[in-house]
């Protein structure tokens, strides 16, 4: 099992993540929230659909910023970032995602594998000292 380099290379992933998630999140509860507005004509339901647009679009733009250096530490193919690389045959999907799967597991199990290089990664710093 693989371990990363540094503590600031955890949190790195961890906020990519959440950003992640966020994301997947926020896209059917804005385009909710405007059919609902249109619906009804309510204006300030309109109001609070633009504000979630415009959250959404800033989380996109962090997100996409911060999984830019969210690299496997074998194949250093940023496992959050939208990449257009051959996956594993092995590699699964979640709602036909591999980077939300990565997500989930880096937020809630603590580790993740790979959809490039199937190989798993535990969220730990590699020690300093290597046995010989």
């Amino acid at each position: 099992m693989h371990r990363l380099k540094s503590k600031s290379l955890i949190h790195r992933f961890r906020l990519a993540a959440f950003l992640l998630c966020a994301k997947c999140m926020l896209v059917p509860v804005t385009g909710g929230v405007l059919i609902q507005s249109t619906i009804t004509s309510n204006h300030q339901l309109t109001i609070i659909g633009i504000g979630l647009i415009a959250l959404t679009a800033l989380t996109t733009i962090l997100q996409w910023l911060v999984a830019s250096r969210t690299g496997c530490p074998l194949c250093m193919t940023p496992v959050l970032a939208a990449k257009k690389c051959a996956t594993n045959r092995r590699a699964r999907s979640f709602l036909g995602s591999h980077r939300l799967r990565v997500a989930l597991a880096v937020l809630f199990r603590n580790s993740f594998r790979c959809p490039y290089c199937h190989e798993p990664t535990i969220l730990e710093v590699r020690g300093r000292n290597r046995p010989k």
